[in-house]
């Protein structure tokens, strides 16, 4: 399985909305996020979501970019922040059919599962930020997992962005 692990973009504070939905900026970072994904040629067999609202959304704009149909997105409450690894991998083998799956997610989550595929019980730090991509191949085996490429956001935007013609 191609494994893609995307942070939701940024969200509007508890504050201003306790849905927490993405902010103007988090909904414009994950645009150009999608529209290098787009770009890649990438096209997902399955886009998992958590429940959350500023998740929701960011699988929602990647789909869109990658024609991916918004209504076949599949919410599990249990790519949720504070999820242990493990409820998130019984999840993702449930759908081992798919070869290219994408999870939009929150930290420390992410980070955790990647951990966990990378290296199994022995920690491995992997450094997420909003509307970044991380790619890991894996049979979902714990620590048999390979690191293909973590694509921070303003690599992905310089990706995004059409070369100039003169």
């Amino acid at each position: 399985m191609e494994l893609y692990l995307m942070q939701h973009g940024k969200a509007l504070s508890e504050a201003e909305d306790p849905v927490r939905p993405l902010s103007p900026e988090g909904r414009a970072e994950i645009e150009l996020s999608a529209r290098a994904i787009a770009k890649m040629g990438l096209k997902f067999d399955l886009i998992l979501s958590s429940t959350k609202t500023r998740a929701k959304e960011t699988a929602e704009i990647v789909a869109q970019a990658t024609g991916y149909p918004v209504e076949q997105i599949k919410e599990y409450a249990e790519f949720k922040p504070l999820g242990p690894p493990e409820e998130a991998i019984k999840i993702l083998k449930e759908h081992q059919e798919a070869q290219r799956v994408f999870v939009a997610g929150h930290l420390p989550s992410l980070a955790e599962i990647a951990s966990y595929l990378l290296g199994g019980e022995k920690r491995v730090k992997i450094h997420f930020e909003f509307g970044g991509l991380c790619r890991i191949d894996t049979d979902l085996t714990p620590g048999e997992g390979e690191l293909i490429y973590l694509l921070l956001p303003d690599q992905l935007a310089l990706i995004a962005k059409e070369l100039v013609k003169e």
